[in-house]
């Protein structure tokens, strides 16, 4: 983009209040250090997104932008491109017509890309930018071309001659030794498959290396064991860990720009008796945090939890296993109410997600910086939401609802099977049932499951049992199981999607808690005032097609509905 049509640009995006004055110095700053482009920058800062950017160019400036998603995508196209040249200048050709090529940009403005384009087409070509996400180019580049990493080929590379373990902490070309393009490799190729997890198992004579998909783990490769010594140095130069260290536990961070955007990357080594374990916690907050209206939840459902958050004071608590997304879910929640007219405080071990605007604090035992410690200190610090990662003692629980017996907003998970669970288990720790009634706003229960593959998911008529588990009528319907494809790499599903149930304590709620009722009370009247339990939501979702009763029986118990 040229000097002019970043002045524009400024221009609109202060005007129309998406960035202020104080951050456009910023990103001028920080532009001075590299030769990215200004729009680029003020996205990676954070202060303005890249659909906010594309639109407002679209508009302003008189240029197209397209959803690739939805456009179906000229194969005489593609072919004129070569992948190589494709991946270097962010571009994917889109479609070829009267010796016209319409070329997906992330910079429509790149000069140089488009006279490297011309001289390999020829001038008889002509070229019509249009602009697209970044990321959204780079997998469908991914899509179009094929994505293959050639893993064995690097593997082949690295039979072929000695490991330089030297090389691996050097600043020059990286790129030119194999074992750092294997590990490269491996990080992109779980980042596209949707991997939460790499995990490095290192056995007697040979290293597994295993992706958790979809909260399964699934075995990728089988390397020889000579190899895993240069792989863990690699990775614990990348995240800044003790590389002459093996005998105790190590835990680190790094962050890679992978598929078109930035991925965190929690890294925890463990030794074992056949050396050390190596796993990497994948934190993709494009996909991990997601707006309300996109988790799933049924209307009245939506409206409980818009209640519950829009309260001024208050406990409100995410209960489950763990693995069951309790903490995406309130990083979601954050990121609805965050702005800057409120602040934001969070405790956690340790931090996932970054977020804009939030001050977030890792709790360390080294200094003696615990939850209940932690809150104490928060408290100096003028917050209107706190949020602590887990309540698991007394200390920690008492801290939390004093924070919000003064005027505060807290919320927390707590690890009970049930959202009415937790209310035996914050009184079995300690805290006081009036004190309770009276401060808790509202508890969550969540489960995750895996989500049928929409491609070639098989439909099935229902058995005796499976109506009994479903509590499904006498009439015909029509239920779903998993079968195997390519789009979903012979798994029989692809995604998650959260079942969850919600228990708003209300007035009559607060009576029977603060009477010290039993749980089958509460459960009770919890039912009778509309209060909808995970297996009724997981029912939902079977009915619906979205999974398979295979996929809730392995998270929620439908035995329950048996007759003996």
């Amino acid at each position: 983009m040229n000097s002019k049509s970043h002045h524009r640009l400024s221009e609109i995006l202060i005007s129309q209040g998406f960035i202020t004055s104080d951050q456009l110095k910023i990103a001028q700053t920080e532009q001075k250090k590299s030769s990215a482009p200004l729009e680029k920058i003020l996205i990676d800062l954070g202060f303005v997104s890249e659909t906010k950017i594309r639109d407002l160019l679209s508009k302003t400036l008189g240029l197209s932008h397209i959803d690739l998603s939805k456009v179906e995508i000229n194969h005489e196209a593609i072919q004129l491109i070569p992948k190589d040249l494709a991946y270097r200048y962010t571009i994917l050709p889109i479609n070829f017509d009267n010796n016209q090529l319409i070329i997906a940009m992330a910079d429509v403005f790149n000069v140089l890309a488009i006279d490297q384009l011309t001289a390999f087409l020829g001038k008889n070509i002509s070229i019509e930018p249009v602009m697209a996400g970044e990321a959204d180019i780079i997998n469908a580049i991914d899509e179009w071309y094929g994505f293959d990493l050639s893993i064995d080929g690097i593997l082949h590379e690295i039979e072929t001659g000695e490991i330089d373990y030297k090389s691996l902490s050097v600043t020059g070309d990286e790129y030119s030794q194999p074992l750092i393009r294997l590990v490269d490799a491996l990080l992109s190729d779980a980042v596209k498959r949707g991997a939460s997890d790499i995990h490095f198992e290192p056995e007697k004579s040979f290293l597994r290396v295993r992706y958790r998909i979809d909260g399964v783990l699934q075995q990728i490769s089988s390397l020889h064991k000579d190899y895993w010594s240069a792989i863990s140095v690699r990775l614990k130069v990348m995240t800044d860990l003790n590389i002459a260290e093996t005998r105790i536990s190590q835990d680190g961070r790094m962050s890679l720009r992978l598929a078109g955007r930035h991925i965190d990357f929690r890294v925890s080594v463990q030794p074992t008796v056949y050396g050390e374990n190596i796993v990497l916690r994948i934190l993709d907050s494009k996909h991990g945090i997601m707006a309300l209206d996109k988790l799933g939840l049924i209307e009245d459902d939506l409206l409980k939890l818009r209640l519950m958050i829009a309260r001024p004071e208050g406990v409100i608590l995410l209960t489950g296993p763990t693995g069951s997304g309790k903490t995406t879910t309130l990083y979601s929640i954050l990121k609805h109410l965050n702005n800057e007219t409120i602040n934001i405080m969070t405790l956690e071990d340790p931090v996932e997600y970054v977020l804009g605007l939030v001050r977030q604090t890792a709790i360390n035992e080294a200094v003696k910086l615990d939850f209940a410690n932690g809150i104490r200190s928060m408290m100096r610090q003028d917050p209107d939401i706190i949020l602590v990662g887990e309540i698991r003692d007394h200390d920690t629980a008492e801290m939390a609802f004093r924070a919000s017996m003064t005027g505060h907003q807290v919320y927390s998970t707590l690890h009970t099977n049930s959202a009415i669970g937790a209310i035996p288990r914050l009184l079995d720790i300690g805290i006081l049932p009036d004190i309770l009634a009276e401060n808790i706003i509202g508890i969550i229960g969540q489960r995750l499951v895996r989500k049928l593959c929409p491609t070639c998911k098989q439909s099935y008529s229902p058995t005796d049992t499976h109506r009994q588990l479903l509590d499904l009528p006498t009439e015909n319907i029509t239920l779903y199981r998993s079968h195997k494809c390519e789009l979903c790499e012979q798994r029989g599903y692809k995604g998650r999607i959260a079942l969850m149930e919600l228990l708003r304590i209300n007035e009559s709620l607060q009576d029977i808690i603060s009477s010290h009722a039993t749980t089958h009370n509460i459960r009770k009247h919890a039912k009778s005032i509309g209060f909808r339990s995970l297996v009724q939501d997981s029912i939902r979702r079977v009915l619906e097609g979205t999974t398979s009763l295979e996929e809730v029986s392995r998270v929620v118990d439908l035995t329950g509905k048996l007759t003996a």
